[in-house]
């Protein structure tokens, strides 16, 4: 019988494997590939692969996101490409960390959820509602161009749920959340809290260049990640 040592470590070697395709297809440079592994594997040593994979369906949605319509996208000059290392660790960084301690800690396993909500949500959101030509943005309301900071849509939003909605329900399938109904809530409200709030971030500070889009979708992160905590 296989030990679960051995597992985790057929897990490492595959997550080089995803690390360097994410690096060979372009979506992620170099030092953001290595971040990625660093980050892996310290959550499969300290919570599990299952937790792992929780961030790895993140990362597949997010990519598939980021390449739909690639040529729009393009056209409006909101194509972001290879993301770097600094987008790795914005959106990683407070799973990596909720993950780590949440074998100690139980409200951490709703943090976990609400913060791969959060990244996952915003990021659909994003890629997904530039395409809807009615913008607003969410601190006035008033009509923006696609794209700007700070701009809501109902695609935007739609989609962004719907993606919160999937970890929710992926977290119970793999056992990260014991019950179904909590997890698919706590992905959601706390996923949908956190993409409003990188949405208010970018509307009041991002916008006016006084924070970036790493400490915005740190930030939103952490507001999600915190939202699941309560809700546990």
């Amino acid at each position: 019988m296989v030990g679960a040592g051995m597992i985790n470590w057929v897990y490492v070697v595959l997550l080089f494997i995803l690390g360097f395709i994410t690096y060979y297809r372009k979506s992620l440079d170099m030092f953001g590939s290595v971040v990625m592994v660093i980050m892996g594997i310290i959550i499969i040593f300290s919570a599990g692969t299952n937790w792992l994979l929780l961030i790895v369906l993140f990362l597949v949605m997010s990519l598939l996101a980021t390449k739909f319509s690639k040529k729009y996208k393009m056209s409006l000059g909101e194509f972001e490409g290879r993301r770097t290392s600094k987008n790795v660790i914005s959106n990683g960084v407070v799973a990596c960390f909720m993950a780590a301690f949440g074998g100690y800690y139980l409200p951490f396993v709703g943090g976990f959820i609400g913060a791969i909500a959060t990244a996952t949500s915003d990021t659909l959101a994003s890629e997904i509602g530039v395409l809807d030509p009615h913008p607003r943005l969410i601190t006035t309301f008033q009509k923006v161009d696609p794209g700007t900071n700070g701009a809501v849509s109902v695609l935007g939003t739609a989609v962004g749920i719907v993606g919160a909605a999937i970890i929710g329900i992926a977290a119970y399938l793999l056992g990260i959340m014991p019950h179904p109904f909590l997890s698919i809530g706590v992905a959601i409200i706390s996923g949908t809290v956190g993409c409003f709030m990188d949405s208010i971030l970018g509307a009041l500070f991002e916008n006016r260049h006084l924070i970036t889009n790493e400490h915005v979708n740190l930030i939103a992160t952490i507001v999600g990640a915190l939202v699941g905590i309560l809700l546990l």
